[in-house]
Order: structure tokens, then C-alpha cells, then sequence
């Protein structure tokens, strides 16, 4: 087969020198790292003709016009849903067209929570309705909804130190945003925090650096022995209006109305399909995305942008007759905006097998500019990495970055499996995440292009070489 012509032969030595993972023969035989280097750089024909395909040939744009296809006609895929539904059952159809191997829906169970009608209106100053998305496992409010005083805070802290306040009251957040990642927690814990101090409702400043009025919604958690509140996220504008109000000493009155409910678990799938490996077919390097999204805008940047470069991965290398060693296996998760829920359950069936997995990859954070990977394993498998990245020098995206990322893959890092991550140039990703403007507009063909080139060089090298990363 093609790449064949590309691989040179490595001569395998018996220094002390431990890559790991060899599988083929004597274990005790390891290589050099040195031979290592050789090995990876006879792929750079082969990392040529996938970047010429991805981004100047025929297979140019296909990841956004299938994506582009895919949101238009199903839209948004929040867990439990129809459209989530219809959407697996689209991408199995799809993959299968498509011509891949092993094209299979592995079960599992997905909560089902539904937002139903909801709104709020400021009834004092004055009347102005707010804009609001309740969160992800909220209870509702009574059919007449909640009526009551605005207590303004912009800490925990704050909130606490003025717990005696609270009874009775609507607590509103107007935290700073540091960090998606520093900031999250009042979202995922604002309504426990309010209600341990004795709050009816919460309504959250989004989680975002940059509104034009549109809320983010998101996943919150409920504590055992802590009456669960009503709570939903409000804009940026509204958070700082009210901020300016309380400053003054004026009274906010607020009603609102929420009809969320939560229903018993839903069937859902995992999707998967392959390019079975030619000579360790057992062995996996795993690149992924998640299929479901909130229930606003089109899931468009979170996550089908990523769930679309990995589908592309593999398509490339049929495209190029390309079969790696080891067996490359797409997953598109379900339930990763309710805590990767649907990962969790595979890794549960599949950890059996888990000597197996050579690296995990998910791509869950947008596909603008590439930047690089991010990457998380052993010093010895990072150096294997650095030098896999230099084959994307003709597209300039040669960076090897600390500390994969991603919900989906978690569980197989913290296991001991290396995991990788796309890096791009986020600094836009929180403008869209979680709200009505996750739409296709927010993609752009050809940075889908450099990101499935980089997916794709990186997975086929990795699952294409003589042996598994070092552990």
C-alpha cells in the first residue's frame, strides 16, 4: 500500500534506552530515540500529501460543508432530545456511506432535562423584560412563578458575608470572569450557595468575556440536603445594569417564571466507526468530538466543528489509501455537555482493553487557527510527540503543548492512557459557547481545513508507527 512506500525500515537495537509499548517480538528490545526521530521524520511525504489533500485538493472545505449540511438540517442536540436522535442516526448513515469500517451505535443512558417556557421581567425600577436560559438540571418555578427582591452579589464570599440578607430574595451574580475555567463555579454551584443562605432563585452572569445580549447556558449541580432553587443565566449588560442599580441603593423586584423538568434517563448512543489496523488491528489511537450540544443556536462550534475534523481523519486517509498499523477509531460522544456522560459509560465497557489504547484524542474547544496539541503523557512519549508535530511544519503548527484537555477523554488520561487535545485560537470561543450564537456562522472552511490536516497527520503517525507510546 501507499504509505508503505514512505516508511523507511528501522533497524531495531538493543540499547537500554526504554520506548515502551513494542508489541511485535522480544519486549526486552527497545530502540533509540534516535531511531525513533528517523522513524517519524520518513513521514513527512506522507504529512505532505495529507495537508495538500486536506487543504488545497479535492477534500478541501468537506468538513464544513458536511457540517454546514449536518446543523442546517437537524440543529441543535441537546441530550434526551428528538434532534439528538435524529442526528445519530444521520452520522451512522452517513459513516456508513462514507465507507468506513465497523460502523456501529454503542448504547447507553443520557439524562433527559427539558427547559420548557421561561421568563423573567424586572417589575421594579421598572418594567423591562430580561433575558434569560435556565440551566442544565434546574427545577422549575411554580405555574405563577417567583416574585421577589433582588440581592446582588459578586462573590461567594460577598453572598456569604451577607447571608442574613438573603432569606426570601432572588440572588443575582455579577462575579468578574478570569477565566472560563476560574469562573465556571458559579454557574455549576451559584443555586447550592444561594440556597444554603436561604434564596428562592439564582440568576448567574453568564460565563463569558463578551455579550451582545444573549445569554449562556450550561450544566449546574444540585447538593444533597440543599433545597434545590430555580436558577438560569442572564446577560453580561443585565448582571452590570443591576450592579449599577444596587450601587445606588435602588429596589429590584424581579418575577420569574420557569417551566424546566427533569424526565427518568434516555436511551442514547455513542457512534463509532474505524480503519481497522493492518498489523496490530487490537491496538487503537482514538480521535473523537461530541455530538450533542445545548438546546440554543446550532451546536455548530461546540462541538461539531470537532466532531466533524475527526469524522474528516479518517475519510483522508481512505481518500489517500492510507491503513495504519493500528486500528483508528472514531467515537462521537453523547451526554458530554451533562458531564460526559456518555464517555463515561464507554470507558466503563472498554477499559478491559485499556493496555490497548495508544492515545486518546477529542477536539472540543473550536476549530479556528491551530495552534498546536496539547498533550499529556510521559516525558518519553512527549518527545515522540514534538517530533510528530514537526511534520506540520509546511501548515506552521509544530507546538506541543502541557496538559491535554477534555471532558470526553478524561477518564483514559486519568488511567494512564496519553491524550491529546486541539489547540486553536479560542479567544473567541467563549463569545459563542453555550448560546444562541453557536451557529455555522461562527466556522470558517478554511481553518476546518488546517485543523482536520493536523488531526489527521497527528493520528495516522501515531497509529502507524512500530510501537505504542511509552506509557
Amino acid at each position: 500500500m501507499k504509505h508503505l512506500y514512505y516508511v523507511a525500515v528501522i533497524t531495531l537495537c538493543f540499547l537500554p534506552l526504554c520506548m515502551g509499548g513494542n508489541t511485535s517480538g522480544d519486549k526486552t528490545r527497545r530502540r533509540t530515540f534516535k531511531h525513533v526521530k528517523k522513524e517519524i521524520a520518513a513521514y513527512s511525504d506522507i504529512a505532505q500529501d495529507i495537508i495538500n489533500l486536506a487543504v488545497h485538493g479535492k477534500a478541501q472545505n468537506r468538513s464544513y460543508d458536511r457540517l454546514a449540511l449536518f446543523v442546517d438540517a437537524i440543529g441543535n442536540r441537546i441530550s434526551g432530545s428528538r434532534n439528538l436522535e435524529m442526528a445519530i442516526r444521520y452520522m451512522h448513515k452517513e459513516l456508513q456511506k462514507d465507507g468506513l469500517e465497523n460502523v456501529a451505535l454503542e448504547p447507553v443512558k443520557v439524562p433527559h432535562w427539558v427547559r420548557g417556557q421561561e421568563s423573567a421581567m424586572m417589575l421594579e425600577p421598572r418594567n423591562q423584560s430580561i433575558a434569560v436560559l435556565g440551566l442544565g438540571s434546574s427545577v422549575g418555578t411554580p405555574a405563577e412563578g417567583i416574585t421577589a427582591e433582588v440581592l446582588l452579589v459578586t462573590s461567594f464570599e460577598e453572598l456569604h458575608s451577607r447571608a442574613a440578607e438573603a432569606k426570601g430574595k432572588i440572588v443575582v451574580y455579577n462575579q468578574p470572569y478570569i477565566s472560563y475555567g476560574e469562573s465556571v463555579k458559579y454557574r455549576a454551584f451559584g443555586a447550592v450557595e444561594a440556597a444554603k443562605v436561604g434564596a428562592v432563585a439564582s440568576l448567574i452572569k453568564s460565563i463569558a468575556p463578551f455579550s451582545i445580549y444573549s445569554p449562556h447556558t450550561g450544566w449546574q449541580d444540585y447538593q444533597s440536603g440543599v433545597p434545590k432553587i430555580p436558577t438560569a443565566c442572564i446577560t453580561l449588560e443585565d448582571a452590570e445594569m443591576m450592579q449599577r442599580m444596587a450601587a445606588r441603593g435602588t429596589k429590584i423586584m424581579i418575577q420569574l417564571k420557569m417551566g424546566a423538568r427533569t424526565y427518568p434517563d434516555a436511551d442514547s448512543f455513542n457512534t463509532v466507526a474505524e480503519i481497522v489496523g493492518s498489523k496490530y488491528p487490537e491496538q487503537v489511537v482514538l480521535v473523537s468530538g461530541h455530538l450533542d450540544s445545548w438546546d440554543v443556536g446550532q451546536g455548530a462550534m461546540d462541538d461539531g466543528g470537532g466532531a466533524f475534523i475527526s469524522w474528516e481523519a479518517l475519510s483522508l486517509l481512505k481518500d489517500l489509501g492510507l491503513r495504519p498499523k493500528r486500528t483508528l477509531r472514531l467515537v462521537l460522544w453523547t451526554g458530554e455537555e451533562q458531564g460526559g456522560v456518555g464517555a463515561r459509560q464507554y470507558f466503563e465497557r472498554h477499559k478491559v482493553n485499556i493496555s490497548n489504547f495508544d492515545l486518546v484524542m477529542e477536539s472540543d474547544i473550536g476549530t479556528f487557527l491551530p495552534l498546536g496539541i496539547q498533550f499529556s503523557g510521559s516525558d518519553q512519549a512527549r518527545n515522540i510527540m514534538k517530533e510528530t508535530m514537526k511534520l506540520l511544519q509546511p501548515i506552521n503548527v509544530t507546538n506541543l503543548y502541557d496538559s491535554a484537555e477534555g471532558t470526553d477523554i478524561e477518564y483514559w488520561m486519568q488511567a494512564g492512557v496519553p491524550g491529546a487535545s486541539l489547540l486553536d485560537d479560542y479567544s473567541k470561543y467563549f463569545w459563542f459557547h453555550h448560546s444562541q450564537g453557536d451557529t455555522m456562522s461562527v466556522q470558517d472552511p478554511i481553518m476546518m481545513n488546517l485543523c482536520a490536516a493536523v488531526w489527521t497527520v497527528v493520528s495516522y503517525v501515531i497509529a502507524d508507527m512500530e510501537e505504542m507510546l511509552p506509557r
